[in-house]
């Protein structure tokens, strides 16, 4: 699920996290330089409230203020500038047009000094910071999980529908069968030497090749246990994944069994639910 969050800390410190969906939990952080070395502590901190998922997470400096870069000029430099400039005015004629902005640009005289840290002064903060800003993504993919599972129970029910429909035409598809295969077996009986209990066991052989009862009994059980496991706490985007598998499994076994068009035709459509099922539940943390 995606989401964002921010944060503001102390000393101007802030912190941005930005979450997408990914199979598994990447922290990405990006800290100044001067705090590089707390970058553990900040993954740490974000796998608190993230199990999956990718999660980047940014802090920055503020650009004024005790932690923003200094300007620090070297007057040493400048004067040695002027000096020069105004050997030069007075030796070969020339005006002189060297003002302050021209000789803040030339090298040496000014330049932007980062102050000095300590880092284990602000390491709290910046921990509190980051926190701040992973529990506000984390809310915003609370409420984004809310729509998800009102989406999760309309394509389950969707899903536990068209099973029906395939049991039903299953049941159908087999009493037919069942009743050609008896009545041709009739007509053919005065020429076969077989005997009677033989051939009658063929047919119920036969006919129980194609029969999906066992596949739609452990397809519903899967359903099942994927509507307990859309209720239970805590992370449960791998478990759903798992399970979808074998509902997938089963669903695969009945197509391969139909040799009827309708029921072949509710199979994918059954495919078609699942598949879009999974593509929801990659989204499940």
């Amino acid at each position: 699920m995606t989401g964002f969050g921010r944060a503001d800390g102390p000393l101007g410190l802030s912190a941005e996290v930005r979450t997408v969906n990914s199979r598994h939990l990447e922290v990405r952080v990006r800290l100044p330089r001067e705090l590089a070395a707390l970058e553990r502590e900040a993954r740490a901190e974000a796998s608190r409230f993230f199990e999956r998922g990718q999660v980047e997470i940014s802090v920055r400096f503020p650009k004024e203020g005790e932690l923003s870069p200094r300007l620090e000029l070297d007057l040493d430099s400048a004067r040695r500038y002027a000096n020069a400039a105004q050997a030069l005015v007075s030796e070969l004629q020339l005006p002189s047009d060297l003002s302050a902005a021209r000789l803040l640009s030339l090298p040496g005289v000014a330049r932007l000094r980062d102050p000095e840290l300590e880092i284990e002064a602000l390491e709290a903060g910046l921990l509190e910071t980051i926190s701040s800003a992973c529990a506000a993504a984390a809310e915003m993919r609370g409420r984004e999980g809310e729509a998800l599972l009102r989406e999760l129970r309309g394509r389950l029910a969707r899903i536990e529908a068209l099973v029906g429909q395939v049991e039903t035409r299953a049941a159908a598809v087999l009493a037919g069968l069942r009743g050609r295969l008896e009545k041709r077996l009739a007509a053919l009986a005065p020429e076969l030497e077989t005997d009677p209990a033989r051939l009658e066991q063929e047919v119920v052989l036969y006919v129980d090749r194609q029969d999906v009862t066992e596949e739609t009994v452990r397809l519903r059980s899967h359903l099942e246990q994927f509507a307990e496991t859309l209720d239970a706490p805590g992370a449960v985007g791998r478990k759903l994944e798992f399970v979808l598998q074998e509902i997938g499994r089963e669903t695969n076994t009945i197509g391969s069994k139909s040799a009827d068009a309708a029921l072949s035709r509710a199979v994918v459509d059954l495919k078609t639910e699942q598949e879009k099922l999974r593509e929801q539940v990659l989204n499940v943390e």
